[in-house]
């Protein structure tokens, strides 16, 4: 009889996968299959230039959306009988991948007698992984690392420093721990991390109340809450399809540095579970799959989700009949144009696009857009040339963002006219001063990046989470960069949509996109602009003032590989009420940076610190106040340390009487950066509070 139970099962789910075969979506539970399947979830992509080892290119793909860090007994990790792939194209000639990395996971349990996930230096669901390359478009693969280790879960201080635990010295040792380097040179690590993507999810799809007008607070729907990463590290010659190193480059937008790259995971077709176990056959299929942020979760309509992700981005162009007109005339758009459903949705307010730009040209939905200026004479020799791109860029009438919107997200965008800055407001068809060139047409939506940027360092005053948009507004506004035509290294050229860094508010950017931002900087000006007069005008600083809500992120990026903050701890009590001005609360042992013994705050003792600080409660300026009560006679340290655990001053180290004291401190000198309050009693680390310089 359970045999044939069996064969019955069996029989149902190949019947069911003879129907073609709709593969879950990805990224934040954004379409309805991948809901129900988190492990195989693909939720962000970055690709960036690496700011400390600027020879090396990063990329980070992220899965299994919302881990709660208290999600014990049995924790979140990789899943097994998955391909996780990360899949490069670096030349235009070639088909498909040009370099695919395959990661699969296994998990052990070393002591299946108790229900603790770490237990006496032991741990269960423990999980490995494979790591193989192929670089002949996924015929053949190579494995380049074996047995590559997972850090256990961020349980808490017994679980992983206690002595009925593993003994580690703190979390970020077994973070370090796991940094492998593989046979061919990648730097790669797999493990816990705090979800690096901001947003307040509520007020997003409560019909787009972002920034939030109902009275509540704006909120992270990411706050306190982890992902499963992948963390690459890979020499830029490795990455270059003729294998060039980055001083070889011709300028710092050579076409020959551009690489795209999508990330996707794949089960097995047919899934069968009894007497406890999973049986997994028959061929892999793709189930989520992910490029640039919010594609699917933005601008393909729920009814096309699921079917969207079951496709490769070599699939898309062939598809524009299905796809194409959710960018050329984008849903979103909608509610930014008044004479549609824009006074709908008053959070938007400040987002409008151009119907008059040069008094002439409408990008609204359903208008023409730069159609009817295909065959003009001065369009000869810029992209919109249809003997170079035209084609692809203009159409068909009625697809007015198939110019911006569409190539953002599809192609790239090429270092030709009109595509570089207006400076000196130009007329648009004329050459300007180039600042992009990520143009890559032979796939879809892949995050395109070109290597050949460099860096913008983290603690540069120019630095933006505005990436591109805010490279473009320099460029335009400092007479260091606007006042000649020639290439140069804008601050934050290697920021999103050229690639995306972890640090990047890629909401922001994308709804500024929406509302034509990207236009206005390559001079197709917003409505209220006079010929004569300046482009910076009122519907500009409108659009380059708004924000989500939510700025970002709740923990700060480590300086250095694998970047991701640490997961948060299953102890740890987040305050997820915060809103996006109030710094993170997280303490240097939440953050890994250096070891804390932690004590809870008693009556006994040094009490948490108060910041009384003009600006409440962060960023701090040039002054800060530190408030403390001591109960009983001990030694008192104040000391700052910056996010790396550098000490940088020690505020006082003295003998102190019980009572409630007050020091200022200067911070005036102190760079733009995230620091730590590290207060200590006759030598033990009883709190910490986090202070931010902006």
């Amino acid at each position: 009889m359970r045999r044939k139970i069996y064969a019955f099962i069996m029989l149902m789910a190949m019947l069911f996968n003879m129907v073609p075969f709709g593969a879950f979506a990805s990224s934040h539970r954004e379409a309805p299959l991948i809901a129900n399947d988190p492990l195989a979830d693909n939720t962000d992509l970055y690709a960036f230039r690496s700011p400390d080892d600027p020879n090396k290119i990063t990329i980070i793909a992220n899965y299994v959306p919302g881990q709660l860090p208290q999600g014990g007994p049995n924790y979140y990790s990789f899943g097994e009988n998955i391909l996780y792939e990360i899949h490069i194209d670096n030349d235009v000639k070639t088909p498909g991948d040009d370099i695919t990395y395959r990661f699969t996971f296994k998990k052990q349990n070393e002591d299946p007698t108790t229900f603790f996930n770490i237990r006496l230096g032991k741990q269960n669901l423990k999980t490995t992984f494979q790591l193989e390359k192929s670089t002949d478009g996924g015929k053949t693969f190579t494995i380049i690392t074996r047995n590559g280790v997972v850090p256990p879960p961020n349980i808490g201080p017994r679980s992983i420093s206690g002595a009925a635990g593993l003994k580690a010295p703190n979390y970020e040792s077994l973070i370090r721990s796991a940094i492998t380097t593989t046979s061919t040179g990648e730097k790669v690590f797999c493990g816990t991390a705090d979800d690096p993507f901001f947003v307040d999810l509520g007020g997003i799809f409560d019909l787009g109340d972002a920034p939030r007008t109902t009275g509540t607070k704006n909120r992270d729907g990411l706050a306190c809450l982890n992902v499963s990463t992948i963390a690459m590290q890979i020499d830029i010659s490795a990455l270059q399809k003729n294998h060039k190193s980055v001083r070889e480059a011709k300028n710092i937008l050579d076409p020959d540095y551009v690489i795209g790259v999508w990330a996707s995971a794949s089960r097995k077709r047919i899934k069968v579970f009894g007497g406890g176990k999973e049986l997994s056959s028959g061929p892999w299929v793709q189930v989520s799959r992910l490029g640039m942020p919010l594609t699917n979760e933005a601008i393909i309509p729920v009814g096309m989700k699921d079917y969207w992700n079951s496709l490769t981005p070599y699939e898309d162009l062939a598809k524009l009949k299905e796809f194409g007109n959710f960018f050329y005339n984008p849903e979103l758009a909608l509610y930014m144009d008044d004479d549609l459903f824009g006074g709908a949705v008053p959070a938007l307010s400040k987002l409008r696009i151009q119907k008059k730009s040069l008094t002439v040209i409408d990008f609204t939905n359903g208008a023409d857009g730069l159609y009817p200026y295909r065959n003009d004479a001065e369009v000869k020799g810029t992209a919109l040339d249809p003997a170079l791109f035209g084609k692809l860029l203009l159409p068909a009438p009625g697809s007015p963002r198939s110019f911006d919107i569409w190539p953002i997200f599809n192609t790239g965008v090429p270092n030709l006219p009109p595509y570089q800055l207006a400076i000196k407001k130009e007329h648009v068809k004329k050459p300007g001063k180039p600042f992009i060139n990520n143009f890559l047409p032979n796939g879809g939506d892949m995050l395109r990046l070109n290597m050949a940027v460099p860096p913008t360092r983290r603690d540069d005053p120019k630095f933006s989470s505005l990436g591109l948009v805010q490279a473009a507004v320099i460029g335009l506004t400092d007479p260091r960069y606007n006042s000649s035509k020639t290439l140069q290294f804008i601050p934050n050229m290697d920021g999103f949509p050229n690639g995306r860094r972890l640090e990047d508010d890629v909401v922001r950017i994308e709804l500024q996109a929406v509302s034509g931002i990207v236009l206005a900087a390559i001079g197709y000006w917003y409505d209220d602009y006079n010929f004569g007069g300046s482009p910076v005008t009122q519907d500009l600083l409108d659009v380059l003032s708004y924000d989500a809500g939510i700025v970002k992120n709740d923990a700060p990026m480590k300086r250095n590989f694998p970047y991701v903050p640490s997961p948060w701890p299953g102890t740890h009590n987040c305050d997820c009420d915060n809103d996006s001005q109030k710094s993170s609360n997280r303490s240097l042992e939440d953050l890994g940076e250096i070891p804390v013994e932690r004590q809870a705050t008693s009556t006994v003792g040094l009490a948490a610190p108060e910041m009384n600080i003009s600006a409440y409660p962060n960023p701090i300026n040039t002054q800060s106040t530190i408030k403390y009560s001591v109960d009983e006679q001990a030694q008192i340290r104040l000391a700052i340390y910056d996010i790396q655990g550098k000490l940088v001053n020690t505020v006082l180290d003295k003998k102190h009487e019980p009572g409630v004291y007050t020091v200022n401190v200067n911070t005036g000198n102190l760079a733009k950066g995230t620091y730590m309050v590290v207060a200590s009693k006759d030598g033990v680390t009883k709190q910490t509070i986090q202070l931010v310089k902006e």
